[in-house]
């Protein structure tokens, strides 16, 4: 059911997304002229590696700053839901080499489809693209984020995917109203 519902959603975003998508395509042809895509070795479910797709932004210029920002740069990786490599919602996908060293109680992340959105994401900074690359290019994930994504993976549930799915929502349309809730504090 699950999976069902991350190609529906991923199908429809992808539905809404495309005519940006393509713009952002064009605009990175035109400024770069480079690759449109980048790829990044990520670990998901049951340890399978995958390469997660991203519109590569460069370090500099307006555009990259602009699609790092807003997130937006992320918009490929619904061809990695599709793939079904990710789902929508679920721990961040991490790098093989931190996989490698996380705990017993951590492996724990690797029953679940690493997702677009979670539990970690909208609680663990106040933006998830404050930084412009969070968790990224050999930057620690911010405290209290593994557990946070063990919290999802030990409580998981439809009700909370659909939570976590209208806060991510709402997120992107007020990103002041992601300040819901102090960092690590768990629903009731």
């Amino acid at each position: 059911m699950k999976r069902g519902g991350d190609l529906s959603v991923a199908a429809l975003a992808a539905i809404v997304a495309l005519p940006l998508a393509l713009l952002i395509a064009a605009l990175l042809r035109c400024t770069t002229g480079g690759p449109i895509l980048e790829r990044q070795t990520r670990t998901g479910r049951h340890g399978r590696e995958f390469q997660l797709l991203r519109f590569r932004t460069g370090p500099d210029g307006r555009l990259g700053a602009l699609l790092r920002r807003t997130g937006l740069d992320e918009l490929p990786r619904l061809w990695n839901v599709v793939r079904g490599e990710m789902g929508v919602i679920g721990p961040r996908p991490d790098h093989p080499d931190r996989v490698l060293r996380y705990s017993c109680r951590e492996r724990a992340r690797l029953t679940v489809r690493p997702g677009l959105t979670g539990w970690a994401q909208l609680h663990a900074h106040p933006h998830p693209h404050s930084d412009g690359r969070p968790h990224s290019r050999g930057r620690p994930r911010p405290r209290g984020s593994a557990e946070l994504d063990l919290w999802y993976v030990e409580h998981r549930s439809l009700r909370l995917d659909l939570r976590i799915l209208g806060l991510t929502v709402l997120a992107l349309l007020r990103p002041e109203a992601l300040r819901l809730r102090p960092a690590g504090e768990q629903p009731s």
